[in-house]
């Protein structure tokens, strides 16, 4: 459309850049790792990709090198990743010093490659209705003690993995807030809704910036979407990642292993013990101090990046 009336277009990615990287080398990817890319080297890394040396074969979006690589979506994927080059400038919903390395390279590939983001600091919502009680109850609770649990909007974990998780919670007293749709607490083990009056809230709705920046919250239980990512960096949390599908298995190796601000549950699914390890290990030991510390210094270079595009648009 852009062609046809003799103007620029301003592609917006709304994903964080490795994902962005791993749709732009598509073709790339594909000739190295060949078809059945997947077989006996899940595990490899994208070490051919500037910035994604941590990345495994296992944590790329569908439909780049498994699944159903020629559905209608991959295809689209596929050629816009082809096309991003002529674009006139590319938008991403990021900032630089989130990701430096994957910045420079797609910057290299771009016309104008450019980080706007976090965009929920630069559109700044009016705070919403905490219609649920959520943040009166975590004035109540100590320093960074509280679990937050939500997996958005679209995903929610299989019956047997809510059990897992709400026995872990309940079995480590940890107090929580868990955002959970109606119809799933049917999933949740028999009367543990009552036994955990006092230690928790379930509600279906919570205002999620205003919790994540609550000093009351020490954890973050997350699908790892990239709002939420950038959410949780901007609230200084660090996360227990339990990925879904798209980009949030990168996102979660990227949590892990490149920024050390969160921990992925073992071969990608909740398991009672698996979640009382990770609750253990980020607010009780000092593997998640340096979690905290680590995240904390990304939430400085947000507010930084954040006020230079403040003052760049005024």
């Amino acid at each position: 459309m852009a062609e046809e009336i003799g103007v620029g277009w301003l592609p917006f990615w709304t994903a964080g850049p490795n994902s962005l990287s791993a749709h732009v080398y598509t073709d790339l990817i594909r000739e190295t790792f060949g078809d059945g890319g997947m077989v006996g080297r899940e595990d490899e890394t994208i070490s051919l990709i500037q910035g994604m040396s941590k990345i495994r074969i296992c944590d790329l979006p569908e439909g780049v090198l498994f699944g159903n690589t020629e559905s209608f979506f991959s295809n689209m994927l596929h050629k816009m990743g082809k096309a991003l080059p002529q674009a006139a400038a590319v938008f991403i919903n990021s900032f630089e010093e989130l990701d430096p390395g994957t910045t420079k390279d797609l910057k290299s590939r771009f016309k104008i490659f450019l980080n706007i983001g976090p965009s929920h600091l630069i559109l700044s919502p009016p705070p919403m209705e905490d219609t649920y009680g959520c943040m009166t109850w975590l004035d109540k609770q100590k320093l960074a003690s509280v679990a937050y649990v939500s997996f958005g909007s679209v995903t929610t974990p299989p019956p047997h993995e809510l059990v897992a998780l709400a026995e872990a919670l309940e079995t480590s007293e940890t107090p929580f807030i868990w955002s959970l749709k109606d119809d799933s607490k049917v999933h949740l083990p028999h009367g543990f809704l009552d036994r955990t009056t006092s230690q928790g809230l379930v509600v279906p709705w919570s205002p999620q910036l205003e919790v994540l920046a609550h000093r009351a919250v020490g954890v973050f239980v997350t699908h790892c979407g990239w709002n939420s990512l950038l959410e949780s960096i901007a609230g200084g949390v660090p996360m227990i990642c339990r990925p879904f599908f798209g980009d949030q298995r990168l996102n979660g190796r990227m949590i892990e292993d490149v920024w050390e601000i969160g921990l992925k549950v073992e071969d990608g699914v909740f398991t009672k013990h698996e979640v009382l390890n990770s609750l253990n290990k980020i607010l009780s030991q000092e593997g998640g101090q340096k979690m905290r510390e680590n995240i904390r210094a990304l939430k400085q270079l947000v507010k930084k990046s954040h006020w230079t595009k403040w003052e760049l648009y005024q």
